[in-house]
């Protein structure tokens, strides 16, 4: 038998199930042949979001020594664990390579990609470019490492069709015009383009009538920018990642430079084509940045007390705020305090083991509990407040614009002190604690009710989560202060609000009652998942023809279309409109009702991707080993 794979999708997520089909393959699929379908537009590895042809200015937000493609000890999967470099490790090895005149990744690299990797360090915040290539040798090492029996083609073009034949096959239509015939298919797209609705709908319309510049939810490299002007005013509504990479293109990618003088302070240089940028959100500050030093005492051991015995105690239509956040509360304290009594047992009164004992058996938000914490650790900066860390500028108000700017910058500041000076690093063990917890979450999902799940786990924690364990490189966020200190940022505040009125955009929030007024509009997000309004024609015929359906999430009166598509939660297949899970075809990725797993992780975390990924592949290679076994029967 000749079994046939399309796996829609080259980038990471693709790249890392090719990698674990070939790992399991020798153990569930020996006799037959398998040939691997890879249909992308984009080059295999990287995909869209990481291809090579991006501005050099860009760059990845976690240090070189956090990104890896391969599973290690700490993944808990089925499929055999065959290791390899992390980004810095593969670097390293690079540059020995080429030392010992020996052929590897640096002999294909243009000299200015070769040149970061060479200058690369573990803790170095490494260029998209970089990572492209990264990405590009783990796929290559994925096909060179496959069985005998299995091969892959990559085909370069886009999917538009796909149909069940009567023969239990499917037929995979390319843009081309060229059919595929599969026996099963994985959508492993990425993240999706989407035609804008509601607010966004509104806003662009608004534009087209007034003649102004309205960019809605957009992947920001692919970003139109140049009708944005030099000198002009623009609001930013985001204050994230994607705010970071705009930032940068409208900056440093329209010719300013930065330079820093003997005192370190980090001077802005503009080159005059710059427009003049007002950024604000609802928090009002800048994603915290990424943490500069590791942990000071032993690592903790993670889950404590948010981890699968206590999910599976979770009644069904569980309450996010009563039932799930109060097990997250105390995982968090669990890894902020065992690094502060662990690494500074000077600013604390008792042992670890006596205040760990003690901590373990105490409710959270106990009064008890809160009496441990102020006695055992004296000064208030020392305890771990989740408030304080999620809304630093709530109940504050300025007088005007000038006191906002102080404050913000004194903010912002302070943060970077804080995330490069090892004293703080209680914050690490807060770090590595959501960490956990987030690879707890696919768990959680299907003990939730759907208000909780709606407003509280894809609203409020998922925002808490990025905000402080996926932030900026701390040098990015030196740069917005000397943006800010030369004039061409300025920030709005928390509560951000805006308005389209009187032929213009208008911007303001609780900080201050000031108010901008711009001709530009600029959305600093990723657009949220969407199935019916995807431009991506595969997706949207789907869901159209009742193939696949969205999320919708139900509670007695409450009903919430979430936009992902609907898959199984243990298996990611993709579900119809008749609520029957297609038995051959399998969607992975932040478009899905799985969630935003990563496709690359940080290593010794036990990353949910990668457990999916092995999952999917086992389970991919079992269902055409039995059809091998039919198909030898019958002849």
């Amino acid at each position: 038998m000749s079994a046939h794979l399309v796996v829609v999708g080259a980038g990471p997520r693709g790249a890392g199930l090719l990698e674990r089909i070939g790992a399991s393959a020798p153990e569930l699929f020996a006799t037959g042949t398998l040939t691997v379908h890879l249909v992308d537009p984009h080059p295999p590895g990287a995909g869209r979001l990481w291809r090579a042809d991006q501005p050099e200015s860009l760059w990845m937000n976690s240090m070189a020594e956090d990104v890896t493609m391969f599973l290690d000890s700490s993944v808990r999967c089925e499929g055999p664990v065959r290791g390899g470099p992390s980004l810095s490790e593969w670097a390293r090895e690079a540059v020995e390579l080429e030392a010992s005149g020996s052929p590897g990744p640096l002999d294909d690299l243009p000299d200015r990609i070769a040149v970061q990797v060479r200058a690369m360090t573990g803790r170095t915040f490494a260029g998209r470019q970089v990572q492209s290539a990264y990405l590009s040798w783990f796929f290559d090492r994925a096909v060179s490492s496959l069985p005998a029996n299995v091969s892959v083609r990559v085909h370069e073009d886009d999917v538009v069709g796909l149909e069940d034949l009567p023969d239990g096959r499917q037929r995979v239509r390319l843009a081309e015009g060229a059919d595929l015939l599969a026996d099963i298919v994985v959508l492993a797209m990425g993240h999706t383009d989407a035609e804008p609705d509601g607010e966004h709908a509104r806003l662009r319309e608004f534009a087209r009538d007034h003649d102004l510049f309205y960019l809605a939810p957009e992947y920001s490299a692919d970003a139109g920018l140049d009708r944005l002007r030099p000198g002009e005013d623009v609001i930013m509504r985001g204050f994230g990642l994607a705010f970071v990479d705009l930032m940068v293109l409208l900056t440093e990618g329209r010719g300013g430079r930065y330079r820093r003088s003997r005192d370190g302070t980090l001077t802005y240089l503009p080159s005059g084509r710059e427009p003049r940028i007002h950024v604000g959100s609802r928090r009002g500050v800048p994603y915290r940045s990424k943490i500069g030093y590791g942990l000071q005492g032993p690592r903790p051991s993670y889950p404590r007390f948010f981890g699968p015995e206590q999910i599976e105690r979770l009644p069904r239509g569980a309450d996010f705020g009563r039932d799930v956040w109060p097990l997250i509360e105390k995982e968090l304290g669990w890894g902020h305090y065992h690094e502060l009594f662990t690494a500074h047992p000077d600013r604390v009164t008792t042992s670890w083991e006596e205040f760990a004992e003690r901590y373990a058996r105490l409710p959270q938000g106990s009064p008890e509990l809160a009496a441990l914490v102020a006695d055992a650790v004296p000064k208030p900066e020392d305890r771990l407040d989740v408030p304080a860390l999620d809304r630093p500028l709530a109940g504050r108000s300025f007088s005007g614009k000038e006191e906002l700017q102080t404050a913000v910058r004194e903010h912002v500041a302070a943060d970077l002190a804080r995330r490069d000076d090892p004293r703080h690093s209680a914050d690490l063990g807060v770090f590595l604690a959501l960490l956990s917890v987030y690879g707890q979450l696919p768990a959680v999902f299907d003990k939730l009710g759907a208000r909780s799940h709606v407003r509280q786990l894809d609203g409020w924690f998922y925002g808490f989560f990025n905000y402080v364990a996926s932030g900026p490189p701390g040098p990015r966020l030196q740069q917005l202060l000397a943006l800010s200190r030369a004039g061409v940022l300025s920030f709005v505040g928390a509560g951000m609000w805006v308005r389209a009125v009187d032929g213009e955009f208008q911007a303001g929030g609780a900080s201050t009652g000031d108010v901008v007024r711009a001709r530009a509009l600029v959305e600093a997000k990723l657009p949220a998942p969407t199935m019916r309004r995807s431009r991506n024609a595969l997706l949207r015929d789907m869901v159209e023809r009742g193939a696949a359906v969205e999320e919708t999430l139900v509670e007695e009166d409450f009903r919430h279309v979430t936009g992902r598509l609907l898959v199984t939660q243990e298996s990611a297949r993709v579900v119809n409109r008749e609520g029957r899970a297609h038995p051959r075809r399998y969607a992975l990725g932040p478009y899905t009702s799985g969630r935003a797993m990563a496709a690359f992780a940080r290593p010794h975390t036990n990353s949910p991707g990668f457990r999916k990924n092995d999952a999917v592949a086992r389970e991919i290679l079992s269902t055409l080993a039995e059809m091998e076994q039919t198909h030898r029967a019958c002849a």
